[in-house]
């Protein structure tokens, strides 16, 4: 080898620097990527945040031409919604009234049939049964809510109609039947992961004292994951709550201040859904009606999730 390659290679800039230094620029550049994946973070979560600011931005801002001519004491304690008629009304309490029925019909089938098929699926199915189950489960969440909605309408309330004869053919017991089915994957998906989370050492503890494979999955089990069940059930209600297609296609449009899930009525997605697709001028009253409707709707979810939070705030602490 010649004398002058030689000294080109001791004279490198690899061979130049110390192992310290060479340490240092390893260290600079994972710095610099670390940098560059926290911005790309902190970018995806402002822009969720600007996204629902941005949403409570144009309700309120659609809302306060409607406040204007409304009071919010007739808006609350009206009994009536009838801002199409010639004789308009503007009270929230029947479109209320239709959501949280609907919701809570959904909710008293899909917490139940959730939790206990969690339970099924976290602490008594073999793996090859789960690997089954619950990807079959999950698969009901990817089908398109219209056709839960005709499932209602054609399905479920003429199944109803041969228990209850003078059932009308648009009510909300059958509408809410078919949303607890529809959240119920959600429930049964995020509970069983939570339960699935729970160290085994609980489980071996309890079985060491003499309990039940059952004793040990609703005393030990559940109590540990009660926070992740929380979470799974406020993801349910608000996935009830702001439910549009299966309410407007089988429950009517009728704006009927009722209580009773026998009884047609209209909620309140499904009658954004209706003024929506009419032929009303924009900044009119009754187009300015569907965002103060929508107001109300999402300061009931974020009620909810606010009460969630508390929720799996406290049962983290206790358990």
């Amino acid at each position: 080898m010649s004398p002058s390659i030689v000294a080109a290679k001791n004279t490198s800039p690899l061979r130049s620097l110390g192992g310290g230094d060479i340490m240092a620029m390893h260290r600079r550049t994972q710095q610099r990527r670390e940098r560059v994946i926290e911005g790309g973070l902190f970018i995806a979560a402002l822009t969720s945040v600007a996204a629902t600011v941005t949403i409570i931005a144009v309700l309120l801002s659609e809302s306060i031409g409607f406040f204007k001519t409304v009071p919010l004491t007739n808006f609350f304690t009206d009994t009536l919604w009838t801002p199409l008629f010639a004789d308009p009304h503007y009270g929230i309490l029947p479109l209320l009234a239709g959501t949280l029925v609907t919701s809570g019909v959904g909710l008293l089938v899909a917490i139940p049939l959730g939790t206990v098929s969690a339970i099924y699926l976290s602490e008594f199915a073999s793996s090859r049964v789960r690997e089954v189950i619950k990807p079959t489960l999950e698969l009901l969440g990817a089908v398109p809510t219209v056709v839960y909605g005709y499932f209602a309408l054609l399905v479920v309330t003429p199944g109803l109609q041969q228990i209850w004869s003078d059932l009308p053919g648009f009510n909300m017991l059958g509408p809410g039947i078919v949303i607890g089915i529809m959240i119920m994957p959600f429930v049964i998906s995020l509970s069983e992961d939570a339960m699935r989370a729970v160290p085994m050492v609980l489980r071996e503890g309890s079985y060491a004292i003499g309990a039940t494979r059952l004793q040990t999955a609703w005393r030990v089990v559940v109590p540990a994951a009660t926070s992740g069940i929380v979470a799974a059930y406020v993801l349910g209600v608000s996935r009830a709550v702001g439910e549009t297609m299966v309410v407007a296609i089988a429950a009517g449009q009728n704006t009927n201040l009722s209580w009773n899930p026998l009884e047609p009525a209209a909620t309140i997605t499904a009658y954004i859904v209706q003024v929506a697709l009419g032929d009303l001028p924009h900044g009119s009253i009754g187009y300015q009606s569907i965002f103060a409707a929508g107001l109300v709707l999402a300061m009931l979810t974020f009620t909810c999730n606010i009460l969630g939070h508390l929720l799996r705030k406290r049962f983290r602490e206790v358990y």
